[in-house]
């Protein structure tokens, strides 16, 4: 991400790209602090009918301009700042895979110079006001933001409006930008978990863009041109393509002139259809083994999973919590580390997006318990699809989730971002409201069904970065032939 300042985080969407929660604190799990923080979820229950039912218990405001912006306010006038984050369709979803990283580098590139603008100019103006101005892309959409004192609103939106609609993506900037994207992308070649990240994405997607790294790849980057980018910055960035979220130290009033007069004048435009590869099936257990000499084997393992949009979401929360997304309170964890030494760190997660994104569990351990390290992996996910999970787990889980949610609205930062995504990802300004109940309702049938839709113990894809000669079959079989020839093939192209 190009920034001068700051980067933000997301919430489960894919529109920066995703990594799996870090896990949380053993003492959060230990008995006292479980049983106040079950407490504190039964008081917060106890007034559910308040959460859901108020008309006025909403994040912000939604309107829309003439032009088809639509933008959301929230005002939070405790400090005098004012932040925006501007949604952009136009992610890793909507570029040509010939010229994979177009988007992400458009979006790098806003705030390197414009028809008036140097990018050290733009600096130099950030720096004076001490604001903060951020752009860069992800799978699902691009995002600009900016964070300013609401005494240099005025200058701060104008800056904004200029860099947004009037890049012109200088040849000189164009290359210092791909050329710095390429040394990462290459140097990242350093980094087993990195690789084992990017062949387990490109084998499981095939040619749909969550497939692709969001900065691109060396021979992506290399055909792209600066005709191709003023082509892209002109079919998608238009205000029919976006969404605009306004928080701080504003009336609803002062919102409203000052959106009218920045973005209203942005003219609309017809948005090219989106056309998507079918995503591949994966009808049988796939292994690729990617020969690195290295002590620690890389592993990730997994499958499809689901869209955001996708009423399973919730479910699949509360059972990616049991299974391995709950630090030291999940199965992987207890069974893989503390029970059997296998490894240090092991844990699960879901991607979802625009689109199915991916079920992965990721975890390191030596080469020669590799192998036993993928069958416990596969035990506890066949246990969770067989049995239903205890009272006690469910109540952990719920408490954890619903008593965790508060944070990612503490700030107006946060407020800000998750009002894109509610809106992005057509969740309704009562979401918070009714992310409780739904989790709440829960059963372990519910738990039980979605692991047995989303979990295919029988039906993977599994990735292992390390030193082969060290580790015992993986397959439980005489390897192909050929297959040193598709390790060969992972360690080049992996970028």
């Amino acid at each position: 991400m190009t920034s001068r300042v700051l980067k933000n985080g997301s919430l489960g969407g894919r529109g920066k790209g995703h990594r799996p929660l870090p896990l949380p604190s053993k003492n959060l799990f230990q008995k006292p602090l479980r049983l106040i923080s079950w407490v504190l979820v039964l008081t917060l229950l106890g007034t559910m009918p308040a959460l859901a039912a108020p008309p006025s218990q909403v994040l912000g405001v939604r309107e829309k301009l003439p032009n088809g912006l639509i933008w959301l306010f929230a005002e939070a006038p405790e400090l005098p700042l004012v932040t925006l984050q501007l949604l952009i369709k136009a992610g890793t979803l909507t570029e040509p895979p010939a010229k994979a990283g177009l988007a992400n580098l458009t979006a790098q590139l806003l705030l390197s110079g414009t028809k008036t603008k140097s990018a050290a100019q733009i600096a130099q103006e950030l720096d004076f006001w001490g604001a903060k101005l951020s752009a860069g892309g992800g799978n699902d959409y691009a995002t600009v933001s900016l964070t300013v004192l609401k005494k240099d609103l005025a200058a701060g939106l104008n800056l904004l409006k200029d860099v947004l609609l009037n890049p012109v993506f200088a040849p000189a900037e164009v290359q210092r930008k791909v050329a710095q994207i390429k040394a990462a992308l290459t140097s990242d070649e350093d980094e087993p978990g990195v690789v084992a990240s990017r062949t387990f994405a490109r084998k499981l997607f095939g040619p749909f863009p969550y497939g692709r790294p969001v900065r691109g790849t060396l021979e992506g980057l290399s055909a792209i041109s600066q005709k191709d980018l003023v082509k892209f910055h002109r079919s998608y960035y238009r205000p029919n393509n976006a969404i605009l979220v306004v928080g701080g130290d504003l009336s609803l009033e002062e919102a409203r002139r000052w959106v009218s007069q920045i973005f209203g004048p942005w003219p609309a435009a017809p948005i090219p259809a989106l056309k998507l590869p079918p995503l591949p099936p994966l009808n049988e257990r796939k292994v690729v083994v990617v020969n690195k000499d290295i002590t620690q084997a890389n592993i990730i393992m997994g499958n499809l999973g689901l869209a955001r949009g996708n009423p399973d979401f919730y479910a699949c929360q509360v059972m990616n919590y049991i299974l391995g997304g709950g630090g030291f309170a999940s199965r992987l964890l207890d069974n893989i580390r503390v029970n059997r030494g296998l490894a240090y760190s092991v844990g699960s997660s879901f991607s979802p997006g625009l689109e199915p994104g991916s079920f992965a569990v990721t975890l390191e351990t030596k080469n020669p318990s590799a192998a036993e390290a993928v069958a416990q992996v596969l035990a506890e996910m066949e246990s969770i699809r067989k049995e239903p999970v205890t009272d006690s787990e469910l109540q952990d889980a719920k408490s954890y989730l619903i008593g965790s949610f508060p944070r990612k609205m503490d700030s107006l930062a946060k407020r800000v971002s998750l009002l894109g995504y509610v809106e992005f990802y057509g969740l309704g300004l009562d979401y918070p409201w009714r992310y409780p109940e739904i989790i709440h309702n829960l059963t372990p049938a519910d738990i039980q069904q979605v692991a047995q839709k989303y979990l295919h113990p029988e039906k993977y894809l599994l990735v292992v970065v390390g030193k082969k000669s060290e580790m015992p079959s993986l397959s439980g079989e005489t390897p192909r032939r050929g297959a040193k020839g598709e390790e060969d093939e992972e360690k080049k192209s992996n970028n």
